[in-house]
């Protein structure tokens, strides 16, 4: 421990926090380079950074642990090549080793220095316990072959493979743009205790068309990928989602396979790239049990997470690798949003306005046709062929967006099959004509407590809106003017009297029409906590007082680890004069410097100073 605590406090500060971090180190109970140094050499902590190794690392460590026993001079990297390499029956690259022991040195299970290679002994220890606990020892790490190759689909499978994907790619888009299209009009609220309320879930499966089992993970997907973010207590659509809405299919696709793959831990995307474009089935499993045999039931769940999510948006099918999933898995994105493209569905740009209001696709849509198309008109079917509903409420949800009865229709042309009938005219112009007939803006300051007002040439219609119940909550008072004011904000009274269907617009405090959104884009904002591992640094140097208190506080651990132990030392005690004597002491306590200890041969009491001591060893 001594060796290790001395190497720790060499490091330079980035290098300790690094090592920190690696290690998982909690500060609690930490108070010295001593401290640090006990918490990674205790066997739990070394069995739980043992299992996130893979085995030819493994291999490596154990194989130089076995090789040092017996011996005090630490086995060469060439050595440990030859050895590995008669063991496993194949030859081993001694850079290979030299990049395995250079990852275990960094990690504090070993010392490489100077082309030499050496566990430190209680890593020695528990891998020489690990066939008691059912896990292989140095010769089966070595020597144990991987699974049988696993099997190539042949092409009919592929075909079928890819035309599943597919399909689930295209779900998975659509039911994520329709989740990130409902949270920009409703967002859903987070519970304190984590996840969607039961209200919400249920809202956001009908709107997507998914289970309510299914909702988490495709928000979880949804999020991965930085389209909704969670924000002062509810999910919303972030700038990022709002883009992603107006691209291609394909290309939203893209977004989601990327943030999957960046998400992916470094552990795990090596396993799932070693075998791209095969069929995994149980035999994945058997392959990660052998890759990582302390790994236990931890790697198999981040697998099957990251698989399960595979599944979702079509990387794989059926646990087989699909064309573009492949691509994806080598890097090469722009190779899967070309495969992927060819298997979509393809998307159109025409409708059919009918005499009843109504839209209705004869196919998908081209995002920014669909994603306009709901600003003027209200979803009703969310099939493969949409079909939507024009409304005064939804034509009016346009005017206040910013559009015009001239842009709509002009819209309306390029895309109708079937021209534009009367009634869809006649309502979108009867719309925009009374468009602004009610104004909401921000009350004067001579209105206060009153922060909003509703205003109206249309006393009638003022009067309406006075004595409407619906929107009794808003405590409308009226004022000189025609007006009536409100202790709410305008956006608030605004969408109150726009979803009460009176054709009302929001101006400034200019009197000029402003375009107002519902809700605010959630901005995705990095958590800004405190790193622990640099506040351990910090402690760990103001509690170091140089070499001779280190060499102290190492004397003093030594003393009380005999003292719990009730253990008989022999202490070396410098004397006037350079002699050194040897002392059978019994230590009772440390503190100031000095130490008290029974003497067992003379059966007297001793006080010494720490100052003094050369060495401690057990009494034998």
């Amino acid at each position: 421990m001594l060796t290790l605590a001395s190497r720790l406090r060499a490091l330079d500060d980035a290098a300790l926090r690094r090592t920190i971090d690696l290690r998982a180190v909690s500060a609690t109970g930490i108070r010295d380079f001593f401290d640090l140094a006990e918490a990674l050499l205790e066997p739990d902590a070394i069995q739980r950074v043992l299992a996130r190794l893979d085995r030819a690392t493994l291999a490596v460590l154990a194989v130089a642990g076995e090789s040092s026993q017996g011996t005090d001079a630490a086995p060469s990297l060439f050595d440990l090549a030859e050895r590995l390499s008669a063991l496993a029956g194949s030859p081993v690259d001694v850079a290979e080793v030299a990049g395995r022991a250079a990852e275990l040195d960094a990690l504090m299970l070993a010392r490489l220095a100077d082309g030499r290679f050496s566990p430190y002994s209680a890593v020695t220890v528990q891998l020489l316990s690990w066939p008691e606990l059912g896990l292989p020892n140095a010769l089966e790490l070595a020597s144990t072959p991987a699974p049988a190759a696993l099997a190539s689909v042949d092409n009919t499978d592929a075909r079928f493979t890819d035309r599943l994907a597919a399909e689930r790619a295209f779900a998975a888009v659509s039911s994520i743009a329709e989740l990130v299209t409902e949270l920009a009009r409703e967002p859903a609220r987070e519970l304190s205790r984590g996840g969607l309320g039961l209200p919400d879930t249920k809202r956001l499966a009908a709107v997507m068309g998914v289970d309510l089992e299914a909702v988490p993970s495709v928000v979880a997907t949804a999020a991965r990928a930085e389209l909704i973010a969670h924000s002062e207590g509810y999910w919303n659509e972030t700038e990022t989602g709002e883009a992603w809405l107006l691209e291609s299919t394909a290309r939203r696709w893209a977004t989601l396979a990327e943030a999957w793959h960046s998400a992916l831990p470094p552990d795990v995307r090596g396993i799932l790239a070693h075998r791209p474009g095969v069929s995994w089935g149980d035999v994945l499993r058997s392959f990660v049990a052998w890759l990582y045999p302390a790994g236990g039931q931890w790697m198999d769940d981040r697998v099957t997470e990251f698989a399960d999510d595979a599944e979702l948006i079509g990387v794989t099918a059926h646990q087989t690798t699909s064309t573009a999933g492949a691509a994806v898995l080598a890097g090469d994105l722009e190779g899967a949003v070309a495969t992927m493209s060819a298997s979509l569905p393809a998307t159109g740009g025409a409708v059919y306005l009918q005499n009843d209001l109504s839209i209705v696709s004869p196919g998908p849509l081209a995002p920014s046709i669909d994603t306009r198309l709901r600003g003027l008109a209200d979803v009703e079917s969310r099939e493969l062929a949409l079909s939507y509903r024009i409304t005064a409420t939804s034509v009016n949800r346009a005017l206040a967006a910013g559009e015009s009865a001239e842009s709509l229709l002009e819209f309306l042309r390029t895309v109708s099959l079937t021209g534009i009938p009367q009634p869809v005219d006649y309502l979108i112009r009867e719309s925009a004509g009374r468009y602004g007939r009610v104004r909401v803006g921000p009350a004067d300051k001579a209105d206060a407590p009153a922060q909003s007002y509703v205003q109206s040439d249309d006393a009638a219609l003022l009067s309406t809106i006075a004595v409407d119940q619906t929107l009794a909550s808003l405590g409308l008072i009226a004022a000189e003017g025609s007006r009536l004011t409100s202790r709410f904000s305008s956006d608030v009274v605004f969408w109150a009297l726009s979803d009460a269907r009176y054709p009302v617009a929001a101006e400034g405090a200019d009197h000029e029409i402003v375009h107002l959104r519902r809700h605010q884009l959630a901005r995705v904002v990095p958590v800004d906590a405190p790193d622990p591992a640099i506040a351990l640094v910090e402690k760990l140097r103001a509690a170091d007082g140089g070499e001779g208190q280190a060499a102290d506080a190492w004397l003093a651990r030594q003393l009380d680890s005999a003292i719990k132990a009730k253990q008989t030392v022999v202490v070396s005690i410098a004397m006037p004069g350079g002699v050194v004597v040897d002392y059978l002491l019994e230590p009772a306590s440390v503190g100031g410097g000095r130490f008290r200890a029974r003497d067992r041969r003379a059966d007297i009491e001793r006080t010494l100073p720490l100052s003094s001591i050369i060495s401690i060893t057990p009494a034998p």
